[in-house]
């Protein structure tokens, strides 16, 4: 519990990102030497075994491309979120996971929903909204940094393809914004 109340160095930030990267790495590899049999744990629709997908989900890729589309913009994001603090990470994390996986399991159309993709547009509407609500220069200039590179994303919100959760990164985004309306503090 000290731990989350006591603020991080940079090398901590590094290691923990590392960690994120390991461990969904380890799981990627399982998931492609068992033939993708993970890829069942993902989040189905208005199916109550499927609410398991909540929670599980975001930590299964349906390929290798899937995966590497996903864990370089985590682990940047993850890095660029641990500026506001672990004890925020956390909360904004567990935030995003539960809302935007149960307005999937809610509202999205029929169809398994995996991949780590709703949270890293949970992270990017955060980064982008709580920078500016903050008032902190440093957080300004993330979220500047952030709309500029990853600008780009806000397309993906839009129906695309019909293998890709659209609905995930909708309702990440979402969840990533009231995350920031809640949780960013403007500066006195």
């Amino acid at each position: 519990m000290n731990s989350i109340i006591k603020p991080l160095n940079y090398n901590q930030h590094f290691r923990l990102v590392l960690g994120i990267f390991v461990v969904f790495s380890v799981i990627e590899i399982i998931n492609l030497f068992t033939g993708r049999m993970l890829s069942q744990l993902g989040t189905i629709p208005r199916y109550v075994p499927g609410l398991k997908g909540i929670i599980l989900g975001p930590f299964v890729h349906g390929s290798v491309q899937h995966y590497f589309s996903n864990i370089i913009p985590l682990c940047i994001f993850s890095y660029l979120l641990l500026q506001y603090g672990l004890k925020r990470y956390v909360q904004v994390t567990i935030w995003i996971l539960l809302i935007s996986g149960l307005l999937v399991w809610l509202f999205a159309r029929p169809a398994t929903h995996i991949g780590v993709s709703g949270i890293i547009y949970g992270y990017f509407g955060y980064l982008m909204l709580a920078g500016f609500l903050s008032g902190k220069f440093k957080l300004i200039i993330i979220a500047v940094l952030v709309a500029f590179f990853y600008g780009g994303l806000i397309f993906g919100i839009l129906p695309s393809s019909p293998f890709v959760s659209w609905e995930s990164h909708l309702f990440g985004f979402i969840s990533g914004l009231t995350a920031a309306k809640f949780w960013a503090k403007p500066s006195r």
